[in-house]
């Protein structure tokens, strides 16, 4: 099918809400990390996204508090404000096998340098991505809306982050910003697949990019498509 290259904000408005109904895992504690990466390292394609307190004075800044990173069907919500950004997590961030979809990924790995420099690989950027499909959308709201036909609330993205216990409300924000994001680019390659390569972001010192082979991930159900299962050993 082929989409619309914009669309206004008073027609993503009137569309109904997206919400991510898998099951949401708080990580909040150092004991938690392992077995979340351990299910993590199973998938060859997921969601992701950060999310950080916001600041309302000057000169005040705050680091990443949330690292979410979502299959199909579980987001894990990494607090980062409670957990380290540990070598399981960055084993994920640098696998080139495990592609970690979003927006503005690279905005996000330079926050996520603030707390600990490692080599990323494997990452896609929707913004890179969907002018293939002649989209001029840069927002995940508005890629949402133009793709799924569906509305992402904002309405926690203020939020304090770093709140001793996330809200309903904050849990499902962030799992659901992480899981369209890995939807989105499911969706885009099943409707109308593009022959060619993804363009894949990494970082070595600076960001580069390469690019890599894709193929259309197969129909799973109505709702998702299946992802190639690998052992937590595969690189």
């Amino acid at each position: 099918m082929a989409y619309q290259p914009t669309i206004d904000n008073d027609s993503v408005a009137a569309l109904p809400a997206a919400r991510f109904d898998g099951r949401i895992v708080v990580v909040d504690r150092e004991e938690m990390v392992e077995a979340a990466c351990n299910d993590l390292q199973r998938y060859d394609m997921i969601g992701f996204d950060t999310e950080t307190r916001p600041s309302f004075r000057a000169g005040v800044s705050y680091k990443v508090s949330l690292l979410q990173l979502s299959t199909p069907d579980v987001c894990y919500l990494f607090r980062l404000c409670r957990v380290r950004l540990s070598n399981p997590i960055l084993k994920i961030l640098g696998s080139r096998r495990i592609l970690k979809v979003g927006v503005d990924v690279g905005g996000d790995i330079r926050a996520l340098h603030a707390l600990r420099h490692f080599k990323a690989d494997g990452f896609v950027d929707l913004q890179t991505e969907a002018p293939r499909w002649g989209i001029e959308e840069k927002s995940l709201r508005k890629l949402s809306a133009v793709v799924l036909g569906m509305r992402i609330s904002k309405a926690q993205r203020l939020s304090n982050w770093e709140a001793g216990v996330l809200t309903e409300q904050q849990r499902e924000y962030a799992a659901t910003d992480a899981w369209v994001s890995l939807h989105l680019l499911e969706r885009m390659m099943a409707d109308e697949p593009r022959e060619g390569e993804l363009t894949i972001i990494a970082s070595e010192g600076e960001e580069r990019r390469e690019v890599k082979q894709h193929t259309k991930p197969s129909r799973a159900s109505r709702r998702h498509f299946s992802h190639k299962r690998s052992s937590a050993n595969s690189k």
